[in-house]
C-alpha cells in the first residue's frame, strides 16, 4: 500500500496543468486554464483546471479530479501506474508499494525498460539497412510514416547482433528481458533473428516485449517475447498507445488477432484498433479496454478458430459488462482476416462492418441455440441448464434483466421461472413496477429538498477552508441524519485534526480519501465547490450560519422532547431548564433572522 504522506507529497509537487498540456491544449482564462473537455465531444470549452486547487472539472460532463486521477482517466492507467508515472518524473521511489511483477522493484524495471528501449532503437536502425526487410514491408503496403508510428524494426539474421549495442552481452538482465536466451550448453544467442519487430509498448510508451515476424517460410510464423518482470500477456494490448487518439474520437475500441491487422487498419485510416499478444482475450484486457471506450467491438475471422475466440472473448467480458457499455463482435468473411479486408473493400467499409457487428446478448443467444433443439422440452430445458453458466455471470443488471426475460420466452417459460433455473434471486414485484432478476428493485428516488441538507453544506465549507473544522463543535454533528454526508464530515475533521491536510489544495483532498467508503461524498462535494455551489468569499458567514441553524435545530429537538414527557417537568430543575432552552432558542432565531436568504 503506497503512504498517504507520499501520495500528499507527489500532488503537491506536480503541476497539474503542465501535466494535462501534454495530452490537451489549454488556454489561460483568468486564474484558471480551459479547454474542450478530452472525455466528451463538445464545441465549446467547458474543462477547466485549477493550478491551485490542483483540480480539474468539467462543466460539460462532471469529469474531475487530480493529477493522478487525470492519467487514471485518459491514459487508461491503474492507480499505482498512475502514481509511478508521476513519481518517475520527479526522481522519486514509490514506498512500500510491495512487489509488482515476480519480485520486480520499481528500479530493476526501469533497468529493464532501458534495455528494450535501446534495443528497439537498435532494430529500427537495422531496418534502414535492410533492402529485403523494407521490401517486404512495402509488399504489404505499409508506408515508412506508418512503419515510424509503430516503430517497426528488424533483427538482422545472425546469432548475437546485439553485442553491437550492449557491450557485457553476458549481462544476466538481457536473458530477464527476454532479448537473448542462453541454451543447455550455455551458449548465449539473441531470440530474435532475421525477423520484422512491433515493439510492444506499455500504456506510457514504454517498449515492453517484441513480436517478431519471420520474412519468409519458416516456423513459427510470429515469435512473441517471454513473459518478463516487466511483460505480462494477459495485461498488455498492441497498439494502444497508438490507437488512444483514435479510440477517443470515436469511442469505439476495435480488438483484432493480429500484429499486422492493427498496422494495415491504421494505415487506411482505422486508428482505433490493439491486439491481443497470442493469447486469447483476460478479464484484464476487457477491464482496461472498457476504461478506454463506451464501445468495444472484437473483430475475429469468421472460421471456426475465430468463433472460439469470441467465444473465449465472451465469457472474460460477462462479469465486466454495464449498462452504458456496448459489447459486440464482428466476423470477417472466412476468406479475410482485417488486414486484407481493408486493403481489398476500404476503411469505410470496414468501419460499416464494425458498426453492424453482433451485439452480445445476440451472439450469446446464437450460441448458446446452436446445441438446443427449441422445438422438444429436453432442447428447451438444455438451453436454460447452458445459460446457467454465462447470464448469471453478466455485471450489467438491466441487460442480465432483458436476457433472462427472453431466455424466458425461447424456452416457453415465465421470467420467474427462467430466473429460478438460473439459480438468480427473484425480488417481488412492487407496486406499480415489474420485477428484477438478479438483484433488488432499488425504492424510489425521494423528493429533492428544497433547502441543502446541512451535512452537505458543512462538508462543502470544511472542504474549502478546512481550518474552519477546528471550530466545528462535533457535540452538534449528533443532530444530522446518520448518512454518507455526515459520516464524510466527521472523517474531514478527523483529517483535519491531524494537520497533514490543512493548507494542501482539493486536490489533495480527494486522493486521500480515494478508495476510502467517503470517497463519493467527498467527489461530489468537491464538485459542488468547482461549479460555484458556494461563495468564496462567504465562506466564514455561511460556516456561522450552519452553526446556528444546528444549534437551533438541536435546542427546538430538547425542548420536544422535554415537552413529550409532562411529568419530568414538575420539579423546579427541569421546568428552569426549559425556560433557558426557550430563550436561548429565541436568540438563536433573532440571530438567524439577522442574515436571511443565505445558502450553499
Amino acid at each position: 500500500m503506497i503512504p498517504q504522506a507520499f501520495i500528499q507529497d507527489l500532488v503537491a509537487r506536480v503541476d497539474i496543468v503542465e501535466l494535462i498540456q501534454r495530452y490537451v491544449p489549454l488556454k489561460k482564462a483568468g486564474a484558471n486554464y480551459a479547454a474542450c473537455c478530452p472525455f466528451h465531444n463538445e464545441k465549446s470549452p467547458s474543462f477547466t483546471v485549477s493550478p491551485s486547487k490542483q483540480f480539474y472539472h468539467c462543466f460539460g460532463c462532471g469529469a474531475h479530479g487530480t493529477a493522478i486521477g487525470f492519467l487514471m482517466e485518459y491514459a487508461g492507467l491503474g492507480f499505482v501506474d498512475a502514481v509511478e508515472d508521476l513519481a518517475h518524473q520527479f526522481g522519486l521511489e514509490v514506498p512500500n508499494e510491495g512487489p509488482r511483477f515476480d519480485g520486480a522493484s520499481h528500479t530493476q524495471q526501469r533497468s529493464l525498460i532501458d534495455l528494450m528501449s535501446s534495443a528497439a532503437r537498435f532494430y529500427r536502425d537495422q531496418l534502414k539497412q535492410s533492402p529485403k526487410a523494407i521490401d517486404y514491408l512495402k509488399r504489404r503496403g505499409l508506408t515508412g510514416e506508418i512503419t515510424a508510428l509503430f516503430g517497426i524494426g528488424y533483427a538482422p539474421d545472425a546469432w548475437q547482433s546485439l553485442e553491437q549495442v550492449f557491450s557485457k552481452y553476458d549481462d544476466p538482465a538481457l536473458v530477464e528481458a527476454g532479448l537473448v536466451v542462453t541454451n543447455d550448453t550455455g551458449r548465449r544467442y539473441d531470440r530474435f533473428r532475421d525477423r520484422i519487430m512491433f515493439p510492444i509498448q506499455d500504456q506510457r510508451g514504454n517498449v515492453i516485449a517484441f513480436g517478431g515476424r519471420i520474412l519468409d517460410s519458416g516456423e513459427p510464423k510470429y515469435l512473441n517475447s517471454p513473459e518478463t518482470p516487466l511483460f505480462e500477456k494477459g495485461r498488455e494490448l498492441y497498439g494502444l498507445p497508438q490507437a488512444r487518439v483514435g479510440i477517443r474520437e470515436t469511442d469505439t475500441v476495435i480488438v483484432v488477432e493480429g500484429y499486422m491487422d492493427v498496422v494495415a487498419l491504421a494505415q487506411f485510416g482505422v486508428g482505433n484498433a490493439v491486439a491481443t499478444l497470442g493469447t486469447a482475450t483476460t478479464p484484464t484486457h476487457v477491464q482496461k479496454l472498457l476504461r478506454q471506450a463506451n464501445r468495444l467491438v472484437f473483430c475475429f475471422d469468421g472460421d471456426k478458430a475465430g468463433r472460439k475466440a469470441a467465444h473465449r472473448a465472451l465469457e472474460a467480458a460477462l462479469p465486466h459488462l454495464a449498462d452504458d457499455k456496448n459489447v459486440s463482435f464482428l466476423f470477417l468473411p472466412e476468406e479475410h482476416d482485417p488486414d486484407s479486408f481493408v486493403r481489398e473493400r476500404g476503411a469505410e467499409a470496414f468501419q460499416a462492418a464494425a458498426q453492424d457487428a453482433t451485439q452480445l446478448g445476440r451472439f450469446l443467444f446464437d450460441t448458446l441455440i446452436e446445441d438446443c433443439d427449441l422445438i422438444s422440452a429436453e432442447g428447451r430445458a438444455r438451453l436454460i441448464h447452458l445459460a446457467k453458466d454465462y447470464i448469471p455471470k453478466i455485471g450489467a443488471p438491466n441487460l442480465r434483466v432483458q436476457l433472462v426475460r427472453e431466455l424466458a420466452q425461447a424456452s416457453h417459460v415465465s421470467p420467474e421461472e427462467a430466473a429460478q433455473g438460473l439459480g438468480l434471486a427473484i425480488a417481488k414485484p412492487s407496486r406499480g413496477g415489474s420485477n428484477r432478476f438478479g438483484e433488488r428493485k432499488p425504492p424510489p428516488p425521494l423528493p429533492r429538498a428544497a433547502v441543502t441538507p446541512l451535512e452537505r453544506k458543512l462538508l462543502r465549507v470544511l472542504l474549502a477552508k478546512p481550518d474552519l473544522s477546528g471550530k466545528l463543535p462535533l457535540s452538534l454533528l449528533s443532530a444530522l441524519p446518520d448518512n454518507p454526508e455526515r459520516a464524510a464530515l466527521i472523517a474531514v475533521v478527523d483529517a483535519g485534526e491531524d494537520g497533514t491536510l490543512i493548507g494542501a489544495p482539493l486536490g489533495a483532498w480527494l486522493e486521500h480519501f480515494r478508495g476510502n467508503p467517503h470517497e463519493n461524498a467527498i467527489a461530489l462535494a468537491l464538485r459542488s465547490l468547482e461549479e460555484g455551489f458556494v461563495d468564496a468569499e462567504q465562506i466564514d458567514q455561511i460556516f456561522q450560519d450552519t452553526l446556528t441553524e444546528l444549534e437551533l435545530g438541536q435546542t427546538s429537538a430538547e425542548i420536544s422532547r422535554l415537552c413529550a414527557n409532562p411529568r419530568d417537568l414538575q420539579s423546579e430543575a427541569a421546568k428552569e431548564k426549559l425556560r433557558e432552552l426557550f430563550e436561548k432558542r429565541v436568540l438563536l432565531e433573532k440571530k438567524q433572522k439577522l442574515r436571511s436568504g443565505q445558502s450553499v
